[in-house]
């Protein structure tokens, strides 16, 4: 009897010891670096996954996922090989590579104008840290697939499918660029470089507005005759400024100038940056509602400002001296202080408080993968991955 009371008296204390080192770890988040904080997010992550799936968000108190079709599919991957790059931790360079056998299938999809997010971002980071050859036929492949979706009377690579008549473009896909400027480089075919270009071109003359905001949808006309109609879709309004879309076309214009160094698209990634800074909605903490249009109060869109970051510390090293660091860094700040989940939460992503597309009220106030990927990138470009 004796031995009985004693059996479950350190059973107890075992169970107490072990609820008090949890309880220990969710509390001591806020004593871990960004970096660190991401990386054990992620191990959580990796052991609730179904063997095929690619996170997407926590919505509902439910993690929600996709395959590898989805445009987000690569940024898991992604985010995984920032987290390596940081501190060497294989566990994550495993998940990493697990992962990319599952999204190499996409490398041949050609319904999708997505494939820089999903394969550059993926693939692209996994041969930059080790360069190999079955790398570099995926991306190539999807090189070739993004490129099939190019038309030479619109001057641009179609977005979204639809009827005959329209042929849809979205400033986010400035984003897959780059990953036909990598080609360019590899293959030394210019075909891949010359597409990049006109899509960019036709994007500078006919999506921005005279304050250099952007509209979210332009349709074409399928001929080449010209713009039929200039739209949002995940905004506030047609002539709003949705706050994603101005961070990709920040993004993807600070890109074009550093493949091209043609100054045309430097100036437009600093008009933009102008009116993100010098916008009278931008929040004190630099962090924008979801829409620069919506009322204050409007929920905010964590993940914006992690693209913003991340772009405007690259743009910074081309036009110093604009404040660009200095907005960074205090949005990377913001985000560091006060939209890191702790561990055991926000279905363990790493950043709080994202919108996705608040007209069909999918994805409000939720995190986001791609919020986790730019996140780290922008930490990463930034040197903070230690602080």
């Amino acid at each position: 009897m004796n031995r009985l009371i004693l059996i479950l008296a350190m059973a107890a204390l075992v169970a107490c010891k072990r609820q008090e080192k949890q309880t220990t770890l969710v509390g001591s988040a806020t004593t871990m670096t960004p970096a660190e904080l991401a990386s054990s997010h992620y191990k959580n992550m990796m052991s609730t996954l179904e063997k095929e799936d690619f996170p997407r968000s926590f919505e509902k108190d439910k993690l929600t996922t996709s395959n590898s079709e989805w445009w987000c599919s690569g940024f898991y991957p992604g985010t995984l090989l920032y987290l390596y790059e940081i501190d060497g931790d294989t566990v994550l360079f495993n998940e990493a590579n697990r992962m990319l056998g599952l999204l190499e299938k996409e490398q041949f999809n050609t319904g999708t104008h997505d494939l820089g997010f999903m394969m550059f971002c993926s693939f692209g980071n996994a041969n930059r840290l080790n360069s190999s050859a079955d790398y570099k036929e995926v991306l190539i492949n999807s090189a070739k697939s993004l490129s099939s979706r190019f038309s030479p009377e619109v001057g641009c690579i179609r977005s979204w499918d639809s009827g005959a008549d329209d042929y849809i473009v979205i400033i986010d896909n400035m984003m897959n660029l780059e990953l036909l400027f990598w080609a360019t480089e590899e293959t030394g075919d210019s075909s891949y470089y010359d597409i990049a270009v006109t899509h960019a071109n036709t994007t500078l003359a006919n999506h921005f507005r005279e304050d250099n905001s952007s509209y979210h949808v332009v349709n074409y006309a399928p001929d080449g005759s010209g713009v039929q109609e200039k739209k949002t879709a995940q905004g506030l309004s047609d002539d709003s400024a949705w706050a994603r879309g101005q961070a990709w076309g920040l993004y993807g214009y600070t890109v074009m100038f550093r493949a091209t160094g043609d100054t045309i698209y430097l100036d437009q990634a600093n008009k933009i940056a102008k009116f993100v800074m010098n916008h009278p909605n931008l929040p004190v903490d630099k962090v924008p509602v979801w829409d620069f249009d919506a009322a204050s109060d409007a929920p905010r869109d964590a993940s914006s400002a992690a693209i913003m970051a991340s772009a405007l510390l690259e743009l910074d090293s081309y036009s110093p001296g604009q404040g660009y660091n200095a907005l960074a860094n205090e949005m990377l700040t913001s985000l560091s202080t006060n939209y890191l989940a702790d561990l055991g939460a926000n279905g363990n992503f790493l950043i709080e408080h994202c919108v996705g597309h608040l007209p069909a009220n999918s994805e409000v106030d939720v995190p986001l993968t791609y919020a986790d990927y730019y996140f780290i990138e922008a930490m990463l470009r930034a040197g903070r991955v230690g602080n």
